[in-house]
């Protein structure tokens, strides 16, 4: 009524954004001159004369006529009310979401603000105004602000968290938890995985699709209560780590009388100009096809080509060719039996030479084109060769409602609104549908939607046309994909290369280390061993008895040593002294009787091998002899 939009999918669409808060999302399209009056019970739009002698049912009565009854927004309303301004506040790791009217002050944000952070407004710094900074009483409305802003919030005065929670919230981010979500209807269990990066809307929607039920119409227990936002991850929304239980069933519609329906129906074909179309979810108002026609619809229809709520899409796909090949025979396409993402994989993201194009075909029971389109073109053999040998088929049941909706929410993920929206607005009589589908580096592109009125020779026509798009494209791909091989391949070899390289290297490294080691190990030997025998030379110097003199009265033996240099050493001894002194005189001048021998010249004999213990006199070393020293072997 306030905003002239008829397109329910529209409006859901709409109130989503909104997080179902009916006034912010008509204050959102509507122009801003207008306003929307927002009551103790409710939206009023009650003093207008656009609404005649409806104005009174529209406060008391939600599900009458009023409530879809298109007025145009007049100046007329009586009391305006300040429009809502919705701020996204980011501080730190944090957003907080304020919404406020507009002729509040910057300063009450910061009220609102300092209760959710628990910071103190003085504190604050309130930034990413588009005109500038701005004081705390500045007043919203003249700033002139569209309805959705984002502001940050600066804290200079106040010191920097410790980076133990951020570090705590990194490692959340990168662990897995385990969801262990009950269908409530059913009383079954799934057990899902989901990193700690995943947001609390993606659990939803892969909760949809296993249990079919629209992520508007579920209802939750279990979430904990710091998870207020479904674009939250799960790993700040406070869920137990490693495992969480849920439940979830559908959210239940009101129940209503058979003459509110009956009205309502009345109500629905006063205001709509269009076929229907636009209220093709009449069944969530209470409103069912077969009652609004006064005709058991049932009783008219076939066994459905797919269940309306089936647990997975690949079950659903098995009944599909069942039925498909029950009704048309054997001589049909290859449905994939998965999901589309599992299609998407299959045909997609394969090697380049593997790839093939994607047909999606659309099945509507309720198209007088159905039985003529799949008996005479998509069983015929050319088509049913062609589309094995270039394609990967997959199909889905338009009839049920809630399987077109769980389609178009499909399409919406995988294409965008746009090709959504082509699809929604397809009339009933324009199906069946066949949608070719080319997988992109970035996207997945629609290359044709080929209608049920077609023939053979055209359905040909056009496969083959987006067989050439692709082969070229393939073509692209064949070669980015071999120069990509080639470049890993040259560059795999590059680093074996230089891997066995530095395996040389080190070899040669820790060759040298040991070489060194054991150089330093031997030095180290020797110079031991040096100061070991310095140390025993030293001792035997000093344990030496004193040299006679030469006027001593007592016998002296005057010997002459010759190194193997050929140099010469002499000294005196006591004619009683022992042999033991000469080899220790020897020794002390660092050659020990253990590596030379001590010669005699005439007689020659070894003097080493004759008793220590003798006297020089005894072994006939006085009163003098030369000896010369020499290495033993």
């Amino acid at each position: 009524a306030c905003t002239g939009i008829e397109n329910i999918d529209e409006a859901i669409t709409l109130l989503e954004q909104n997080n179902w808060d009916l006034v912010a999302a008509i204050n959102g399209v509507i122009p801003q001159e207008n306003g929307i009056l927002q009551s103790e019970y409710g939206v009023e739009t009650l003093h207008g004369p656009a609404f005649g002698s409806h104005s009174a049912a529209a406060s008391s009565a939600p599900s009458s006529s009023s409530a879809f009854r298109h007025v145009v927004p007049s100046r007329q309303i009586v009391e305006r009310q300040p429009r809502m301004l919705d701020f996204r506040v980011e501080y730190r790791d944090r957003n907080v979401d304020v919404v406020l009217e507009d002729s509040s002050a910057v300063g009450d944000i910061k009220h609102i603000l300092e209760n959710e952070l628990q910071i103190p407004a003085s504190k604050m710094l309130l930034k990413g105004w588009k005109t500038g900074d701005v004081d705390d009483s500045t007043v919203l409305k003249s700033l002139h602000l569209p309805k959705n802003n984002s502001l940050y919030v600066l804290t200079p005065d106040l010191p920097p968290p410790s980076s133990s929670h951020s570090g705590a919230l990194q490692e959340s981010l990168n662990q897995n938890f385990m969801l262990i979500v009950t269908h409530r209807e059913v009383q079954r269990e799934y057990n899902l995985n989901f990193s700690g990066s995943s947001t609390i809307q993606e659990v939803k929607r892969n909760v949809y699709d296993l249990t079919s039920i629209p992520v508007r119409h579920q209802l939750w227990e279990g979430w904990p209560p710091s998870a207020t936002d479904d674009s939250m991850t799960l790993a700040a929304s406070g869920v137990t780590f490693p495992c969480h239980r849920l439940t979830v069933g559908r959210r239940s519609s009101p129940v209503q009388t058979r003459e509110q329906s009956e009205e309502q129906c009345t109500d629905v074909h006063m205001v709509s100009d269009s076929d229907g179309d636009d209220f093709e979810d009449a069944t969530e108002f209470g409103v069912d096809d077969g009652e609004m026609f006064g005709v058991a619809s049932s009783a008219l229809r076939k066994s459905p080509m797919m269940p309306e709520n089936a647990e997975n899409e690949g079950d659903a796909l098995l009944q599909f060719t069942a039925e498909f090949s029950s009704r048309y025979g054997d001589c049909h396409p290859v449905y994939f039996i998965g999901s589309l993402e599992a299609a998407f994989q299959e045909a997609f993201y394969g090697k380049a030479r593997d790839r093939k194009l994607l047909a999606i075909y659309l099945h509507h029971d309720e198209s007088v084109l159905t039985n003529v389109f799949c008996s005479q073109m998509l069983c015929a053999e050319s088509i049913v060769s062609y589309l094995s040998q270039n394609f990967i088929t997959w199909a889905w049941d338009m009839t049920k409602e809630a399987n077109r909706a769980r389609f178009l929410t499909m399409c919406t993920r995988h294409f965008g609104s746009v090709v959504a929206q082509t699809i929604r607005t397809q009339k009933t009589d324009q199906f069946p549908l066949f949608l070719i589908i080319m997988g992109k580096r970035s996207s997945n592109e629609v290359l044709n939607v080929i209608q049920g009125n077609t023939t053979v020779d055209e359905l040909m026509m056009r496969l083959m046309a987006a067989m050439e798009i692709f082969s070229a494209q393939q073509q692209e791909d064949i070669k980015d994909e071999d120069e990509r091989e080639a470049r890993e391949n040259v560059k795999r070899e590059q680093d074996e290369a230089y891997r066995i390289s530095l395996e040389a290297d080190r070899a040669k490294r820790e060759a040298q280390e040991r070489e060194m080691a054991e150089q330093f190990r031997l030095e180290q030997i020797r110079k031991e061993q040096e100061e070991e025998r310095e140390a025993i030379r030293l001792s035997l110097e000093q344990s030496l008895p004193p040299e006679p003199k030469e006027e001593s009265t007592e016998s002296v033996s005057k010997l002459r040593i010759r190194t193997p240099s050929g140099e010469f050493f002499e000294r005196r001894f006591l004619a009683s002294s022992k042999l033991q002194v000469v080899f220790d005189f020897v020794a002390s001048k660092g050659y020990p009787w253990e590596e030379y021998k001590l010669l005699g010249t005439f007689p020659r004999r070894d003097v080493t091998q004759l008793d220590p213990n003798k006297s020089l006199q005894e072994v006939k070393l006085y009163p003098q002899e030369t000896l010369f020293l020499e290495a033993k072997e």
